[in-house]
């Protein structure tokens, strides 16, 4: 059942936070299964892979010959591969102008201590794409290319049972060699213990997303956002076209069972025509099924009291992404930091931003984790490293604060490590 939530009710804040935590509690796992997989990859590495693969997917083959790669390839319809094309540029084009901000640094102070700090690219990453979905791989590969990431495993479960065309021809095309055919926690496991990468990107399910948690700061890195199920917040007026708020809703909704949909608007119409529409679009829906699901567990719709209302109700709920669909839209973008992107006016639909062809990332932070990390960006793939080279004169000048605050924080064995190199100069 769609929740109507109205600003004007004293306890409002509570009922939404309650509907946003809930949601984001997100769906219960046992938790040691995936403890149990991950300690049978560490000690048994392929061997305990391919168990898994059989057992969760019926895969018993775990790496394919560049043949059976091309032979998928060949079944890929031409306008894909013009689409995935343009998506490829767009993405390229966009984040590479990131690497501007990515400047090496190196000066020397007034004591002639020189002082670097060097972007260097992270030398293995690991990237999970779920089945079917190339633009993931988009997403997520081209920014390690860019990066100049020296090796990139690919970790994606086939689908049908068969090797993904379009993953096939991203993969290809970007140059990644070290294809494997698996998914789950299993997938997780591999990508850390077997092919030992540096860090692990890309979302996916509850068991991959759980076996990202188990490893991240043990044995390898993830992403600093939490990439969950798919989000969208629309604000809207009572000039913004129905149809466009009823679709932008629900095409998030279709992405799995634990997707959100919130509507932010101060005209009482505009929900009331929206909670009407919305079990009509949904008929015909071939995703039907989970767009349902979806719509009647996470969908909110709220009326807000006034502009003030929509600006805090909207940095509450943080949203992966977020429709601003009015025409004086700057009334509220300026004021709005909680989202993972934003999409201002009647043409900037989210729907375009997920397949790639604007080229801007679509792994976005979720579950209100855009209030303190960004999306996938190049700082996901490099690392920055300090470099310093003291003179004699340098160390002159800055050991007896150093000794000062050694001493002040108890740390005696510094105090000693300091006095030697006094006396060694």
């Amino acid at each position: 059942m769609i929740k109507v939530i109205n600003s004007n009710n004293k306890n409002y804040l509570n009922k939404l936070n309650s509907l946003l935590e809930k949601r984001r509690s997100g769906k219960k796992i046992d938790t040691q299964i995936v403890t149990k997989i991950l300690k049978d990859i560490k000690k048994n590495k392929t061997k305990a892979l391919l168990k898994y693969e059989k057992k969760f997917s019926k895969n018993k083959n775990i790496k394919s010959t560049n043949n059976e790669i091309n032979k998928a390839i060949r079944r890929l319809d031409p306008k894909v591969k013009k689409a995935l094309d343009f998506a490829y540029n767009k993405i390229l084009n966009f984040h590479k102008k990131q690497l501007k901000n990515l400047k090496n640094i190196s000066y020397k102070d007034k004591f002639n201590n020189k002082l670097e700090y060097k972007v260097v690219p992270i030398e293995k990453i690991g990237i999970y794409t779920p089945s079917g979905l190339p633009t993931s791989l988009l997403m997520t590969a081209v920014l390690a290319k860019i990066s100049k990431v020296k090796k990139i495993v690919l970790a994606t479960p086939k689908t049908n049972g068969q090797l993904n065309p379009g993953i096939m021809y991203v993969a290809k095309k970007i140059g990644i060699s070290s294809i494997l055919n698996c998914g789950g926690a299993q997938a997780i496991g591999s990508l850390a213990y077997i092919e030992k990468c540096n860090k692990i990107v890309g979302a996916g399910n509850s068991w991959v997303a759980e076996a990202k948690r188990q490893l991240s700061g043990k044995i390898v890195g993830t992403e600093s956002m939490n990439a969950g199920e798919s989000e969208i917040c629309v604000i809207a007026d009572k000039n913004t076209n129905i149809n466009q708020i009823v679709s932008s809703l629900i095409s998030q909704s279709e992405h799995g069972y634990g997707s959100q949909s919130i509507l932010i608007t101060k005209d009482q119409k505009v929900m009331d025509k929206v909670k009407k529409e919305i079990p009509k679009a949904l008929k015909n829906l071939p995703r039907k099924k989970i767009a349902t699901k979806s719509i009647r567990d996470n969908c909110i719709l709220i009326k807000a009291k006034n502009d003030k209302d929509i600006i805090n109700i909207s940095n509450l709920c943080a949203p992966e992404h977020l429709e601003i669909n009015v025409r004086n839209y700057l009334k509220y973008s300026k004021s709005i930091f909680n989202a993972g992107s934003i999409m201002c006016g009647e043409n900037s639909a989210m729907v375009f931003t997920d397949f790639g062809v604007v080229g801007i990332n679509h792994c976005l932070p979720t579950h209100g984790s855009s209030r303190y990390s960004s999306g996938l960006n190049i700082n996901e793939f490099i690392k920055k490293i300090s470099v310093v080279t003291l003179s004699k004169l340098g160390v002159e000048k800055i050991t007896n604060h150093a000794i000062t605050l050694s001493e002040f924080e108890a740390m005696a064995a510094h105090t000693q490590s300091i006095k030697s190199r006094i006396r060694s100069n």
